[in-house]
């Protein structure tokens, strides 16, 4: 039986919003323990934490929902000195698991990004329109994505995911 292409929910997670300047980051990254990378639409991880380069002075810090106290802390003590700011947007947010021989495929069914491997190799990361909802799009792996959407736009990405790889004879694969 060939492998199936999944949709899963993830776990919640910590999720910041970082903003700053150079010297900002710089110190971010040193309190988190994962640097931020500064070439444009990648990613950088470290252990169980992530950083997502949505700007020229904006990344995602995503981390697992436990670290939501510690990373605040942390992320407060370099803003009350250093001028940049950290946004807890944890609720706000879900994270989806796409991975399978079809999941660039049913990507594309709603959004006009080219997801070749050339054009968007593993560890890139954007912010791209999917059907009518904004998400952040990041390659985890050859035929792996995550997905970050508003918390009120999942089922709709949900729905319309499972309605792309219907095409592939893949069955609703929704999961949680």
């Amino acid at each position: 039986m060939a492998e199936a292409t999944t949709v899963t929910l993830l776990a919640d997670a910590t999720r910041f919003i970082v903003r700053g300047g150079d010297a900002a980051i710089s110190a971010m990254s040193s309190a988190v323990g994962v640097e931020f990378p500064r070439l444009a639409c990648h990613a950088a991880e470290e252990g169980s934490r992530a950083a997502l380069w949505l700007g020229p002075d904006e990344w995602l810090l995503l981390a697992p929902d436990t670290e939501r106290n510690a990373l605040e802390l942390y992320l407060t003590s370099v803003t009350t000195v250093t001028p940049g700011s950290a946004v807890d947007i944890s609720d706000r947010q879900v994270g989806v698991a796409l991975a399978g021989p079809h999941a660039a495929d049913a990507l594309t069914a709603f959004m006009p990004l080219d997801l070749d491997p050339v054009a968007f190799p593993v560890g890139m990361c954007t912010r791209t329109i999917f059907g009518k909802a904004e998400i952040v799009l990041w390659r985890r792996g050859p035929h792996a994505f995550r997905i970050e959407v508003w918390r009120s736009f999942a089922p709709y990405v949900l729905a319309c995911l499972d309605e792309a790889l219907v095409e592939y004879g893949e069955p609703a694969a929704t999961s949680s």
